[in-house]
């Protein structure tokens, strides 16, 4: 069995510093992707997760946001950007998440 202290997210250790920078990097990345993509915005709480969803849609695409924080940034909108057109798609909507 393996046991986990505080820091360790899903397995992945995490401190309080990195996952404040995660929220934060997701929070901007999907309030820039509500404003590029037509429709109703998300609110604070889905852009984090828009935002975030994305980054990890650009690093499992080869796209590592580790060019800082302005490049991590990018390439979180460039993922959420992907997967709001991929979800619209599917769903058919335009104004929801």
């Amino acid at each position: 069995m393996t046991t986990y202290s505080s820091n360790h997210i899903a397995g992945l250790n995490v401190s309080s510093h990195t996952l404040l920078v995660w929220i934060l990097i997701g929070l901007v990345a999907g309030y820039i992707t509500g404003k590029l993509m037509r429709g109703a915005g998300f609110g604070p709480l889905m852009d984090i997760v828009v935002g975030i969803l994305g980054g990890f849609l650009m690093t499992h695409l080869g796209y590592a946001g580790s060019g800082g924080f302005f490049y991590t940034v990018f390439v979180a909108v460039l993922g959420a950007v992907i997967l709001t057109f991929l979800i619209r798609l599917v769903t058919g909507a335009r104004n929801r998440l």
